[in-house]
């Protein structure tokens, strides 16, 4: 049986002959190549593939897979380049065109995904965590190499925003870029020396940033994913506490939520969302309570409802005396987090932010 479900993770690469060899090309390389090379490294068809690094169109063709050079994107011949004037490929429901990176996960992904969780391509969570693990982690390689920005640039210039802090420029496409050669170190006159020193950088390259990849699968399968029918349950009850279903309880641990919570609030017809979500900071029968505030998104740093301005800042008797709730033990400077030695005082503390 087990033997049938890996069969079933190579869908994608069953076309390919048994001696596999990876084209991309030499010089300067960039995140969506290295980690296009890194994924197809996952699946067993490829584990063992050489890697030519050319720019050699003889030795390119003799190549079983071909990622971000060649002029063209073929997958019925392996061939995965977007740098031809005609190309315009998204994601499934994506704008961002795609590098290399996100032609290769567009056609490997659930693969690589369904061989790691050990199920059929077809199954439920594959298409879930392939949609996931593309927004958050492939489609940002895909907008670097592309050139696309996060923001319109020239609404945040009409809008007056500007930084308020340099942010070192550090993202993942950066952080394999810095690991080309530098422009001064030492170059050996044989090409051929030189090449393999290139090669070296880029396989560490590749490396490098594929175990951010596999560190983001694995959170997503073993952490993220498990935690979608908890926060469904809870979502399920949240008019047990609040008739306008504002708060959301984990009874038994906090979970990874916030994702969940957007997608099933989505889902919903209603324009009533979830404020405050309550949990224990651990399992221990006497574990203290946090109540925490739901951001306006996912990425954003402001609340829905931060907990009162008169709270913040206050802890233990002090914020008992503010609240009129005892057992208070702090709420955050910033109003989105606060916790009570209780579920009990936990709710009343969100209730009376409700009010």
């Amino acid at each position: 049986m087990r033997h049938s479900i890996f069969k079933m993770a190579e869908t994608a690469a069953k076309r390919l002959k048994t001696d596999v060899a990876i084209g991309t090309h030499n010089g300067h390389f960039h995140a969506d190549e290295a980690l296009a090379v890194y994924m197809l490294r996952l699946l067993p068809t490829y584990q063992s593939a050489s890697l030519v690094r050319t720019r050699d169109p003889a030795l390119l063709a003799n190549c079983h897979t071909v990622v971000d050079v060649g002029g063209e994107y073929d997958a019925s011949r392996n061939l995965y380049d977007h740098h031809q004037r005609t190309f315009n490929t998204t994601f499934p429901n994506r704008p961002t065109k795609l590098s290399s990176a996100g032609l290769v996960y567009m056609h490997f992904g659930k693969a690589i995904i369904a061989q790691r969780l050990r199920v059929s391509e077809d199954a439920e969570e594959v298409g879930i965590l392939w949609e996931k693990i593309y927004e958050d982690f492939v489609e940002a390689l895909d907008a670097h190499d592309n050139g696309i920005s996060a923001y319109d640039s020239t609404a945040l210039e009409g809008a007056g925003i500007q930084k308020r802090f340099a942010d070192g420029g550090f993202n993942l496409g950066a952080m394999v870029g810095r690991l080309n050669p530098n422009w001064n170190d030492p170059r050996p006159a044989d090409p051929a020396a030189w090449q393999a020193i290139e090669d070296e950088k880029f396989v560490k390259a590749s490396n490098k940033i594929g175990e951010e990849f596999s560190s983001t699968l694995d959170y997503l399968t073993k952490a993220w994913l498990p935690a979608r029918d908890i926060v469904r349950n809870a979502f399920a009850k949240r008019l047990n506490y609040d008739s306008q279903g504002r708060i959301l309880v984990f009874d038994g641990q906090s979970v990874p939520w916030k994702d969940h919570l957007y997608r099933l609030e989505a889902e919903q017809s209603g324009e009533l969302k979830v404020l405050y979500v309550l949990y224990p900071e651990s399992t221990a029968p006497d574990s203290k309570w946090r109540i925490q505030t739901v951001s306006v998104t996912k990425d954003s740093f402001e609340s829905r409802k931060p907990l009162p301005e008169n709270w913040r800042g206050f802890r233990d008797e002090k914020l008992d005396e503010i609240t009129g709730v005892p057992g208070g033990v702090f709420v955050h400077a910033a109003g989105f987090i606060g916790g009570n030695k209780t579920f009990e005082g936990a709710m009343a503390m969100a209730k009376k932010a409700l009010e």
